[in-house]
Parts: structure tokens; C-alpha cells; sequence
């Protein structure tokens, strides 16, 4: 059977190409470890242990790389209830 598909070169394409992952699918590897993740957040303290690390010094750096981790890739409104960006702009006198 030949593919329909041809790449630009104008060699045929295997018949399963382009049949990946469907699109928003979690990868089978990072969904287990963003469970061990948890797992182990919960037997150190869960938001306990996180605010302890939020406050120390020596750590906050690693708490804010979770944080940004965990937050949307993509924001998106709704129809009702679309995002609004605000923008602000501060002038400082230079001396």
C-alpha cells in the first residue's frame, strides 16, 4: 500500500504518519511523575512544608520555579467572561 502522502521531496509518506498523540493528550511519563510529585509533597507537609519554603531564603528560588511549573502555559477567556489586560507604565525622574 502507498501513501497518499508525499513529503517535498515526493517520497511517500509511511501510512501511519502523523498519527501521534491526539491533541491536549498528557504524556503517559509526566502525568506519573507529577503524581510522585505530589506524593511527595504530601508526606513532607503539603502547603505547610510549600509556605516554609516560600519564606526561606535559601529556597525561595526553588519554591517560585515550582510555582511558575505548575501555572497555565496558555491563559484564555470565555465568551461571558473575556481576559482584560491592564498595562502600567511608572515614570521615574532621573537626577
Amino acid at each position: 500500500m502507498v501513501s497518499k502522502q508525499q513529503t517535498a521531496k515526493g517520497k511517500p509518506l509511511p501510512p501511519n504518519a502523523g498519527k501521534g498523540r491526539p491533541k491536549g493528550s498528557v504524556n503517559k511519563t509526566s502525568a506519573e511523575v507529577k503524581n510522585m510529585i505530589r506524593e511527595a509533597l504530601e508526606e513532607a507537609g503539603g502547603v505547610a512544608y510549600l509556605v516554609e519554603c516560600a519564606h526561606d531564603p535559601k529556597t525561595k528560588t526553588a519554591f517560585l520555579s515550582l510555582v511558575g511549573k505548575l501555572a497555565p502555559m496558555t491563559l484564555a477567556g470565555d465568551e461571558q467572561n473575556p481576559l482584560k489586560l491592564i498595562s502600567q507604565v511608572q515614570l521615574v525622574a532621573l537626577k
